[in-house]
């Protein structure tokens, strides 16, 4: 243990991240959640085609507009450079079925778009199919530029000898002293800030598991709604080998309480927009793919 230095490893794997905050009027203001999206006159506003928890029926269902962000003012808070500077930036994504990600059967229930050109965009007026509670209140969204750490799920792929209790087998209580000294070290290099959880870029965080494997095992086709067991072992070894430096995070909202409104996922969740760094460098945002995670 005494070898292993695990703030100099967390270090290593710091990201920068754009903090969100919701309804704030302090600081920048870099764009808004809810209320009408700016678009593009030919805008055909985004459906999916889906049953709901209130309506058995398959067919066609609005999205709801979540959040867009004024790409010129994010530029001073991006200092990798990894986002557009001109721009908006949104997102949208269905809230009646509140899909998980887990299936190539979930690919159209959230969109990203990304329109180059500010000065062609207006207000769009949302879609009559889409129901009132759909249509969320607008607030601004303020921003601020932090570090961020990999929580021990997204940790221990980059780490996973350290991370498997059989590599301490032979150190007395090795295990429960490497992961008690890996908690209490995020726990330092994060008591300056406390996040809300909302954030572009950085690193997620976690509610229930790793998110880039999953990424990566959906778009080679498998099932993750259920065990993993009839996905064969080598693909999923290539996927935590490579997916946690080919896939990132892009856009993280958590389950939204601002003033008197309150906008939940599954049971106190957050929304996670991840892209592959390929695709954000060639502004593919129709690449993003969505996982909803829960307690």
């Amino acid at each position: 243990m005494e070898n292993i230095d695990i703030p100099s490893l967390l270090q290593s794997m710091s990201k920068n991240m754009i903090r969100l905050e919701i309804g704030e009027t302090d600081g920048t203001c870099i764009g808004q959640f809810g209320g009408l999206p700016d678009v593009p006159q030919d805008f055909s506003w985004p459906v999916f085609e889906t049953e709901t928890f209130h309506d058995k029926e398959i067919r066609p269902r609005p999205l709801s507009f979540l959040a867009q962000f004024q790409c010129d003012a994010l530029a001073p808070f991006d200092l990798e450079g990894l986002l557009p500077h001109t721009g908006i930036l949104s997102f949208f994504y269905e809230l009646d079925s509140q899909r998980w990600g887990f299936s190539l059967e979930d690919s159209g229930c959230a969109k990203t778009y990304w329109f180059p050109d500010k000065s062609i965009l207006s207000p769009a007026d949302f879609p009559s199919e889409l129901e009132t509670d759909y249509r969320l209140p607008q607030f601004e969204i303020h921003a601020a530029a932090e570090k961020s750490y990999p929580d021990f799920e997204d940790f221990s792929l980059a780490y996973p000898e350290l991370s498997n209790p059989a590599y301490w087998k032979d150190i007395p209580e090795g295990w429960d002293k490497f992961y008690d000294e890996y908690d209490k070290s995020l726990d330092l290099l994060r008591a300056k800030n406390q996040p809300s959880g909302h954030s572009l870029l950085g690193w997620p965080m976690i509610i229930q598991n790793n998110m880039t494997c999953e990424c990566e095992l959906v778009r080679r086709g498998y099932y993750l709604g259920s065990s993993w067991k009839n996905i064969p072992e080598k693909e999923i070894k290539a996927a935590e080998q490579n997916s946690l430096t080919d896939w990132l995070l892009l856009f993280q909202l958590n389950s939204v309480e601002c003033e008197d409104y309150y906008l939940d996922f599954g049971d106190c969740g957050s929304l996670y927009f991840y892209i592959r760094k390929e695709d954000l460098s060639a502004r593919r945002f129709d690449q993003v793919w969505l996982i909803q995670q829960c307690y």
